[in-house]
């Protein structure tokens, strides 16, 4: 995986072209078997994809293909106004979280500023037909007319996929949500705003717990903001959020309701020597994920993307530049605010691979056994299936090869901000502005 050769062959399909500010996607995730694939959008809107399945006569290459297609697509929010602050309620999604299927039907997750909703995904290819108080049409029948009674019967239809909205979680925070994260007991989620991490029942909308309160007393003192929270894959009182002086809190539900006490913190010594105006906004951490396997922490600030050990409090255990070559021109990043951009970082399914964004639709990849790094480009020129991805460059001096890229020349419109990792494939779903991107290694699923 190094940076100068050239990376494994990955065939991708270019899924769908936006066009407007609207459109422009800002969360992706996919299910727990990796079938679905969930896209929301700064207009309010969830799109989901459907993986191709196999079917009789299909070859095996078709079988294996990580090809998908559109399978339903609804409004989940709208803009609203909070009367009591004056202020706009962005329709924009967030974040959306599958919960784990428990029947024929899929539920999901998702959320704006405000409100969290829970949404029904289902199927329907039957429809009933004969009955007795009803006609054709759905009206009701006059009594007198039914002279004898029919069972009714189930007919087959073309394939419907309905969602519906089945719980709406409001009014539980004063901030801007930026997280929520379905727990293991698969009956509770927590959700994160700028101060406070409310945790949910699944079945209740009416209250929340706050488990998490930062605000000071008089907001003069605050220092520092929750930017994310997850809760650990397997031990349910376990829960991680993130700061944005750069420090995670590990918290344990069972020493205390009010989990304002962490059980562990995580932070990175400070180099006095390295400090500037900049300092505490690079060191914000925009993301933070558990590994699958539950012992570490993936986390991503804007220069770097950092492993943290869940056993080792006093710094991380590896540090990867996603894009060093960038620290020269913090200033210039600053006056157009691209420095408060949030990257996302995700794992590969067996945590070997740690993925996360850059800019000029570049993104990285880091093999931690090897410690090397790859960067390849999600543009629309390569789009075409089984199109071949080959490595990219960013030239910082000295002798410049053919195909590199300037930092200068840099388009720092182009941002890869959120994407997501199969969570038992080399797929990967790439959310570049208003397009969606989807690569698959097809060499050796075992290694990428």
């Amino acid at each position: 995986m190094g940076e100068d050769g050239e990376s494994p062959k990955i065939n991708h399909s270019f899924l769908r072209d936006y066009v407007t500010e609207a459109d422009v996607i800002s969360t992706v995730e996919f299910n727990q078997t990796g079938d679905l694939l969930a896209t929301g959008d700064k207009g309010g809107r969830v799109v989901i994809f459907q993986r191709e399945t196999e079917s009789k006569g299909d070859s095996e290459e078709l079988a294996e293909s990580g090809e998908y297609n559109v399978y339903s697509t609804f409004q989940s929010h709208e803009p609203d106004f909070d009367y009591l602050k004056s202020l706009e309620i962005e329709e924009k999604i967030n974040r959306i979280r599958w919960l784990p299927q428990q029947n024929a039907a899929h539920f999901l997750l998702s959320t704006n500023d405000k409100t969290i909703k829970l949404w029904k995904v289902s199927e329907r290819d039957k429809r009933p037909e004969g009955y007795n108080l009803k006609d054709e049409e759905g009206r009701l029948k006059d009594i007198s007319t039914v002279t004898s009674l029919q069972v009714p019967v189930l007919k087959p239809t073309d394939l419907m996929v309905e969602v519906r909205p089945r719980r709406i979680f409001a009014n539980g925070h004063t901030y801007h949500i930026n997280s929520i994260s379905v727990n293991s007991d698969g009956e509770t989620y927590l959700s994160a705003d700028d101060l406070r991490i409310n945790m949910w029942h699944l079945a209740i909308t009416d209250r929340s717990f706050n488990i998490v309160d930062i605000k000071p007393a008089n907001m003069e003192d605050l220092t520092e903001v929750i930017t994310a929270a997850e809760f650990h894959p397997q031990h349910c009182h376990l829960f991680v959020y993130s700061s944005s002086k750069g420090t995670l809190r590990l918290c344990d539900m069972r020493a205390s309701a009010l989990c304002d006490k962490h059980s562990k913190i995580f932070e990175e010594p400070e180099d006095p020597g390295g400090k500037s105006f900049f300092s505490e906004i690079i060191s914000s951490v925009s993301d933070v994920k558990f590994s699958h396997s539950g012992r570490y922490l993936l986390t991503r600030d804007y220069l770097t993307v950092k492993v943290w050990d869940l056993n080792m409090e006093k710094g991380p255990v590896e540090t990867y530049q996603v894009h060093e070559y960038l620290r020269s021109k913090l200033c210039s990043l600053y006056e157009n605010d691209c420095i408060f951009d949030k990257f996302e970082c995700v794992w590969n399914s067996s945590d070997s691979v740690i993925m996360t964004g850059a800019y000029n639709s570049f993104f990285r990849m880091f093999d931690r056994e090897t410690g090397r790094g790859v960067t390849l480009e999600a543009w629309r020129e390569s789009s075409k299936p089984r199109a071949v991805l080959r490595t990219r460059r960013v030239y910082t001096g000295g002798r410049r090869r053919r195909g590199d890229v300037g930092v200068d020349s840099l388009d720092f419109t182009k941002k890869i901000l959120h994407m997501a990792w199969h969570p038992a494939e080399n797929i990967i779903a790439i959310a570049a502005t208003n397009n969606l991107y989807i690569f698959q290694d097809r060499v050796n699923p075992e290694a990428q």
